[in-house]
């Protein structure tokens, strides 16, 4: 699994002029799901994401977890994240999972979400959707499951 956390003041997902899901201060995921990718994916990308120390403590040093500051998260599917821009002009996405594995590993990764006590949100899967993102940094991290970068 990858995705594209972003430390946010608020962020919104409009789906045909009605917004589906809006956080005030707390994260921004764009979450990818891969061919291979498992529970274990989700499980290990949940833990790392709602643990990130990324936001201020009262010295201004970034030693602080979304469970720290009892914020929210927005997590937004997101299978252009396997596209393979290295070849051609066209992304190949390959390696993205298959619309049914991806949304059954997507609803896990936000149920997991759910079980630390915080507010989730989240989009409209394969919907087409408008993202808004006020990024607070701006803190823009990417992380992968298989660690390949």
């Amino acid at each position: 699994m990858r995705a594209i956390v972003q430390r946010v003041i608020n962020s919104k997902v409009t789906v045909e002029d009605n917004v589906v899901g809006q956080i005030q201060k707390g994260l921004m995921v764009l979450l990818g799901v891969g061919l291979e990718d498992s529970f274990s994916d989700a499980d290990y990308l949940a833990d790392k994401i709602l643990n990130l120390r990324i936001f201020e403590d009262n010295d201004g040093k970034m030693n602080r977890s979304l469970l720290d500051i009892g914020g929210e998260i927005l997590v937004v599917s997101q299978f252009t994240l396997y596209g393979d821009c290295r070849k051609g002009k066209r992304p190949s996405f390959d390696k993205a999972a298959r619309p049914e594995k991806a949304n059954e590993l997507y609803e896990y990764f936000l149920d997991k979400c759910n079980q630390y006590g915080i507010i989730v949100q989240k989009g409209v899967f394969q919907a087409h959707m408008l993202v808004d993102i006020s990024n607070d940094g701006p803190v823009t991290l990417m992380l992968d499951s298989k660690k390949e970068f």
